[in-house]
């Protein structure tokens, strides 16, 4: 199995495809592997690598607080173990905040970034979710914690459509036997991340290319704060989708795939 030592941590990665380097980096809960998917797609042009963020998946969990600037040293650890200069960077939610820290932190590092469904700072209302979902971690199964996750992120109609809903259904039965589930300690440390993460002050001296997108419907992290973030960076670019949500990479797969291909051999 493949892991690189960073910023005190061993981190687990995989990686497909080859060409120029695209490093994804997941959500709060979710393993590198979620973005299986979109890898299938954009491997036939990029070398993707996906690795599991630090509390999740084959990656150290350490105890103890993270936060957005942690996790970006160690994907800039990541890719000096990688031997990799530059690379464009994909962040989704969680993702997306790590994304822009490296972006601050390390901008050497990125040629280009896509901000998915981001936020600069949260509000009261982004921190209860987070809060909240530390509880729901702790009291319930591993899948009626994702049957949660899912009200949250996907839109009724996505509800409503067989073929979606039978994908979640198999979701939900993969967490109730996954060996190797996310602790709660791993979470607690993602969601303090997410919650203190604040960037609304320096995401003017973002000056790699960015697209910034997401759904209209997002109820997790609302339009507002898309606009918010797009607003803020020096010429980004940014792209909603009408009736979807936080999961509209989901949602809108066979226009998002595409879009982000091209965007990234653009940029």
């Amino acid at each position: 199995m493949p892991y690189v030592d960073t910023n005190g941590i061993q981190m687990y990665y995989e990686e497909s495809g080859s060409g120029d380097p695209v490093i994804l980096i997941m959500g709060i809960t979710a393993p590198g592997a979620v973005w299986e998917a979109h890898v299938a797609d954009w491997s036939q042009n990029f070398r993707c690598i996906t690795p599991d963020n630090r509390g999740v998946g084959l990656s150290d969990k350490p105890a103890g607080d993270y936060s957005a600037a942690m996790m970006a040293d160690d994907y800039a650890g990541l890719m000096d173990a990688l031997g990799i200069q530059k690379a464009r960077i994909v962040g989704v939610s969680m993702g997306s905040i790590i994304a822009q820290e490296l972006a601050l932190r390390h901008p050497d590092k990125v040629q280009s970034t896509v901000l998915m469904c981001p936020w600069a700072k949260c509000d009261r209302y982004a921190t209860a979710i987070f809060n909240h979902m530390i509880i729901c971690k702790s009291h319930l199964r591993p899948e009626q914690f994702m049957e949660w996750v899912q009200t949250l992120i996907f839109t009724k109609p996505f509800w409503d459509n067989d073929e979606a809903h039978q994908g979640m259904l198999e979701g939900l039965a993969g967490a109730a036997i996954d060996s190797n589930p996310q602790p709660v300690h791993g979470l607690e440390g993602q969601a303090t991340a997410c919650i203190n993460h604040d960037t609304s002050d320096r995401l003017k001296n973002i000056t790699c290319p960015t697209l910034v997108i997401g759904g209209v419907n997002d109820m997790f992290t609302p339009k507002w704060m898309n606009d918010e973030v797009a607003a803020a960076i020096p010429n980004a670019e940014q792209h909603l989708y009408e009736n979807a949500g936080h999961a509209f990479h989901w949602e809108c797969l066979e226009d998002f795939n595409p879009r982000i291909n091209d965007w990234l051999t653009a940029n």
